[in-house]
């Protein structure tokens, strides 16, 4: 049994999760107590006339050894990986000069293509950050003539990406004022008796406000990473270390685990359910009242797959430390010394509501996402809850919008240059001449569009290059349209837990120390499974019962 003691940092004003939520008075002020020393006493030289040795002149024919400082430093290149961006570009080139083009396509259609794939390559194999290659794959299509200027930059204007953009911003609110932490603490003080139960209030209290904070990410690192390594820091469980395995290893798998059946249940938990439903719109597949349909139709797996997760992985990953019976004495103790909630919290829970109120029955009264989107942010930035600095500091943001709005938008050019829908026919003939059946199809379909994402380090990514093509694939096959593009959704936030970089948080929780990464692709692979079982068995049902087949 754990003492008081050992839990007694974990939910004081000065744990790990506070310090990483607020800036501590002594290192605010640290700053201005800094003095200027004085300046040293330099002896007096002395006279060039009193030197013992004579000034050497240095010729231009001086040998190296006698002046080692001439030797040039060896040279370095310092600008993208060569490998990976040679096999970026070969790919372009190949598709574009070697394999030879369909009679039905045009030669504007295949260059784009030529310079989609190498930039898709270019993601996976990363020759340089991502931004900075989606601009120069971005410029090489106006470069060629491929597109013109406003077409290539048509994206930027988007309504899903500023949406994506502005949930960054709405997601800060909820980490600067302490929010998310509070609702935390609030469901470890009432199931946190037992590991299990601390998994099962920490999994709760993500679902509780993922509708309202649109990445994964912002709640893994600003919210529930600091709380979870406080309380098994606490507990004697410490990071890259055998004692991990007490605590910290499993609460890491759980949430991580979890994470996606959350995102899967909301659409706007996570920014590629947003970008899944334009795409899909683009190719006629239309949701008709998209926050509930979706809601509807993932809440019975989702909520089964929450139920089972920390479970299962407390049966196959088991926590050495079972009982944590003063975990809910000591968040109690937490919230006592938080105080009150703040009136910059009060706004945020306001806000919150008034935004899921507007997600949910917006349409009906002629707001779209992204007005309501903006009109929280304009509230938070109106009462000083964020200040425009903030959004100047999500470099995650800006750097989302530059590379997002450029497969965003080759992907739509290929759409409309009837790529995809080659593509999608050249694969219907192959599925027909196999006497698939539908729902086969569909089944052979999802796995592989699950699978391929063990090539892809970004779930936004993954939608941008492959999403449209395997809709219309699907569509082609004959599987329902409504449930091809919510399935192939759903399954976008399933696998952003395969694999330590599969997803934004699975580098935050990767990089807390507390599991290995044979532990990472191992759990990945069987939760992976699981959920597609429990998907499969529980949504299959559902579907048809709500009558999307």
């Amino acid at each position: 049994m754990m003492t008081s003691s050992i839990f007694a940092s974990a939910f004081s004003p000065y744990s790990i999760t506070q310090s990483h939520l607020r800036i501590s008075p002594t290192t605010k002020h640290s700053f201005f107590i800094l003095r200027s020393q004085p300046p040293p006493i330099i002896p007096s030289l002395p006279l060039l006339t009193q030197t013992t040795k004579p000034i050497t002149h240095v010729s231009a024919s001086s040998s190296n050894k006698d002046n080692p400082t001439t030797k040039p430093p060896n040279f370095q290149f310092q600008g993208a990986k060569i490998l990976p961006l040679a096999i970026s570009i070969g790919i372009g080139l190949v598709v574009r000069f070697i394999i030879p083009k369909p009679l039905e396509i045009t030669d504007q259609a295949w260059q784009l293509l030529s310079i989609f794939l190498s930039t898709i390559a270019g993601l996976v194999l990363s020759p340089l950050p991502v931004g900075a290659w989606a601009f120069l794959g971005l410029t090489m299509t106006i470069l060629t003539d491929t597109l013109s200027f406003s077409t290539a930059f048509n994206a930027f204007s988007n309504e899903v990406i500023w949406l994506i953009v502005i949930s960054f911003f709405f997601a800060r609110g909820f980490v600067k004022t302490g929010l998310g932490d509070r609702i935390a603490t609030y469901f470890v003080k009432w199931l946190g008796k037992s590991t299990l139960g601390l998994s099962y209030g920490l999994t709760l209290s993500e679902t509780l406000i993922a509708p309202a904070m649109p990445s994964t990410t912002a709640r893994a690192g600003g919210v529930f990473l600091p709380i979870i390594k406080s309380l098994s820091v606490s507990a004697g469980s410490m990071p890259n270390d055998p004692s991990a395995k007490k605590l910290g290893s499993y609460l890491i798998q759980s949430q991580f685990q979890n994470a996606g059946n959350s995102s899967a249940l909301f659409l706007t938990a996570a920014a590629q359910n947003l970008l899944c439903l334009q795409l899909a719109g683009e190719l006629g597949v239309v949701v008709a009242d998209p926050w509930i349909e979706w809601f509807t139709a993932a809440s019975l797996p989702a909520f089964v797959s929450l139920l089972l997760t920390p479970y299962i992985l407390y049966k196959i990953y088991p926590p050495e430390t079972k009982d944590t019976p003063d975990a809910p004495a000591m968040a109690a103790k937490k919230l006592e010394l938080m105080g009150p909630v703040t009136t910059n919290e009060w706004v945020m829970i306001g806000t919150m509501f008034l935004a899921v109120s507007l997600w949910v029955f917006g349409d009906a009264i002629g707001i779209s996402s992204v007005l309501t989107a903006m009109i929280a942010l304009s509230i938070l930035l109106l009462l000083g809850v964020l200040e425009w600095d903030d959004c100047l500091k999500e470099s995650s943001a800006w750097d989302t919008l530059a590379w997002f709005a450029v497969l965003v938008g080759m992907a739509s050019q290929l759409t409309e240059l009837g790529i995809v829908k080659w593509v999608a026919d050249y694969v219907a003939v192959i599925l027909q001449s196999s006497s698939l059946s539908w729902p086969v199809a569909f089944v052979v379909l999802q796995a592989v569009y699950f699978l391929v994402h063990y090539m892809f380090a970004s779930q936004t990514g993954h939608v941008g290059a492959l999403y449209s093509a395997f809709l219309a694939m699907h569509v082609a096959a004959g599987v329902p349209r409504v449930l091809a593009a919510l399935v192939l959704a759903y399954n976008t936030n399933l696998f952003g837990a395969l694999t330590h970089y599969s997803s934004g948080q699975a580098a935050v929780y990767f990089g807390a120390g507390y599991v290995d990464l044979p532990d990472i692709f191992k759990i990945g692979l069987i939760m992976a499974c699981v959920n597609a079982l429990t998907w499969a068995v529980v949504g299959g049902f559902w579907w048809k019962f709500l009558g999307l087949y």
